[in-house]
Formats: structure tokens, C-alpha cells, sequence
């Protein structure tokens, strides 16, 4: 049985930054992944990437693939 996932609102996630609240969150193809035990994210930041923000568009530029998230836990939803 599938498990639903909450959802949260572009608003809720961009609390989610590593500063307003302490949850490092970001969103990618509408989940959302908490990738705060990453070191490559300390203080809500990795190299030109803000935490708390949909990085769906910005992908392409990064010399990763999507594949980075498989390793990162999902949270919820991007409504």
C-alpha cells in the first residue's frame, strides 16, 4: 500500500531554509526532501542554491544528476 505524503504549500517550504526554522527542505519534480544531515547543505546553503525553494528548474545547471535525491529522505509534497 502506498503511503500518502502531506503537503505543503511553496510558503511552508521556504520556511524550511535552515534559518526560520532548523528542517533544511527542498523540493524537486513536486517532493520535497530533507537533505538537512547533508554537510553539502550547512546553513541552508549549497554552493549557488538557497534550502526552502523547488530546485526543479535549476537542475540542469548542477554537474549532478537527479539522482542525488535517492539518498535524501521524502517529506511531503509540493502542492
Amino acid at each position: 500500500m502506498e503511503e500518502t505524503q502531506q503537503g505543503y504549500t511553496r510558503n511552508q517550504l521556504a520556511l524550511r531554509n535552515g534559518q526560520d526554522k532548523p528542517q533544511i527542505w527542498v523540493a524537486y519534480k513536486g517532493m520535497i526532501y530533507d537533505v538537512s544531515e547533508s554537510r553539502l547543505w550547512r546553513n541552508g546553503k549549497h554552493y549557488e542554491h538557497w534550502a526552502g525553494q523547488d530546485l526543479t528548474d535549476e537542475l540542469k545547471d548542477a554537474p549532478h544528476s537527479e539522482n542525488v535525491f535517492e539518498k535524501f529522505k521524502v517529506v511531503g509534497r509540493l502542492l
